[in-house]
């Protein structure tokens, strides 16, 4: 899956970066200007749960802007940073992105996905009448966030490219 795969436009192979999300633990995670992405995930962000949030497999969460809108029309009071991602694209056909899949963030960074992600209880009031699972991949596929590795380190800012890259 690159951008010279005729199956897929380039809409669907490239994207932004629409915002930056970080924490010292919890949620929301606010949206910064830019950060660093380390191995542990980007710089100025904290887990309070490392059981199940953080660390080199669950470095970065990411999750798709079009998708926060659908939910946002259905009712949901969800805005970006809200779910805890770290990254909030724009412009990625989120139904191609699954775990084995690759994203180039800017110049630099690249993730490779390696899991959905399960909703917090903590993001409860996100969601109309608390139906967190509305974002479960296995109730609603397609819907969920992921979480990433981080392959190569280095700095994003808002407005970068997104690129899917073939695994």
């Amino acid at each position: 899956m690159t951008n010279s795969d005729p199956k897929m436009g380039e809409l669907e192979t490239r994207g932004r970066i629409f915002q930056i999300n970080v924490s010292l633990g919890g949620v929301p995670k606010l949206a910064v200007a830019s950060a660093g992405v380390t191995v542990d995930g980007l710089t100025g962000d904290k887990q309070k749960n490392l059981k199940f949030h953080g660390g080199s497999k669950r470095a970065v969460c990411v999750y798709s802007l079009e998708r926060i809108l659908a939910l946002q029309e259905e009712g949901h009071g969800i805005f970006p940073g809200a779910t805890g991602e770290n990254v909030t694209v724009s412009g990625v056909n989120w139904d191609v992105v699954v775990p084995g899949l690759r994203l180039k963030l800017g110049k630099e960074v690249l993730l490779e996905v390696l899991s959905y992600t399960e909703p917090c209880a903590a993001i409860r009031s996100y969601f109309q009448d608390g139906t967190i699972n509305r974002i479960l991949q296995d109730e609603n596929p397609g819907w969920s966030r992921v979480y990433a590795r981080v392959v190569k380190t280095g700095d994003i800012r808002v407005g970068d490219d997104v690129e899917i890259l073939a695994s």
